[in-house]
């Protein structure tokens, strides 16, 4: 319908979709609700989402990238580094440098492929501190992107990314609305019509957020998320140790009664 029958997501738990939560438990997240978008309701497009949580760069042009090569969709979706950059001591460069690897063997594949840059953190308390270092990873990844002829999905400088409310409580991955924003304006980078706007303004609040604004916030957020992921990494551990891609190959997407990726923001409410 718009000249994509085949979508392969790579990426980690940003791309497969926490904390976008369906009803059996497992995650819907941006990448789906693109996927439907591209679909357009035929059953002759084919949908693969390969993405998994904790995926560091290494793991995911070694483990990923080569499966996307081999089965050559219409588009690849990457977005990766983040997890590799948000540790101590992290060389960002160098970072960069590995994933243009990736990007070049897609785009010598013939491949198109749309990226993601890091969104910014300004309005989350304590992960703020990480800003310095997504501007100069982002600014790695525009030269990458225009010398490969790749898009951008620029997640920071979308104004909605920016309310408290399209990030969920861990403050590392974004709720639902956020994914459903990020979604439609994937589509809109592509060309792709949808009847929903990314830039819709969020509904006026009654009550102020219940968790950036406060010391006790932060401290019951650095027990409960913090201090479990810098244990992991002590330990070489990942979030997606044991689990497997949802969806680990090419096939057709099932509909999604009741969700639609170009659904209205939630209504204003009275202020």
């Amino acid at each position: 319908m718009y000249g994509f029958d085949s979508y392969v997501a790579l990426g980690d738990s940003f791309t497969e979709g926490l904390n976008d939560d369906l009803p059996d438990g497992s995650f819907r997240g941006w990448a789906d609700r693109l996927a439907e978008v591209l679909a357009g309701g035929r059953s002759d497009f084919q949908y693969a989402n390969l993405a998994l949580r904790g995926k560091m760069l290494d793991e995911i042009l070694d483990e990923q990238l080569p499966i996307a090569l081999e089965l050559k969709p219409d588009l690849v979706t990457l977005c990766a580094g983040g997890n590799d950059i948000i540790v101590p001591g992290a060389d960002v460069d160098a970072v960069t440098e590995r994933l243009e690897e990736g990007v070049a063997k897609l785009r010598e594949a013939g491949i198109p492929v749309l990226m993601f840059n890091g969104p910014d953190t300004k309005v989350l308390s304590v992960m703020s501190v990480l800003r310095g270092k997504v501007a100069i990873y982002n600014t790695n990844l525009w030269a990458i992107a225009e010398r490969y002829g790749a898009r951008m999905v620029d997640l920071w400088t979308m104004g909605p990314l920016h309310d408290r409310r399209a990030w969920s409580d861990d403050r590392l991955h974004f709720s639902p609305e956020g994914h459903r924003r990020i979604a439609l304006k994937a589509a809109e980078v592509l060309g792709i019509p949808v009847a929903a706007d990314w830039r819709e303004p969020w509904p006026l609040e009654d009550h102020p957020s219940r968790w950036l604004d406060s010391r006790r916030s932060d401290l019951t957020w650095t027990k409960v998320h913090l201090l479990p992921w810098i244990r992991r990494q002590l330990r070489g551990q990942s979030m997606g140790d044991g689990l497997s891609p949802k969806r680990p190959q090419l096939a057709p997407l099932l509909p999604l009664d009741a969700l639609d990726v170009t659904e209205s923001a939630p209504q204003q409410q009275a202020s």
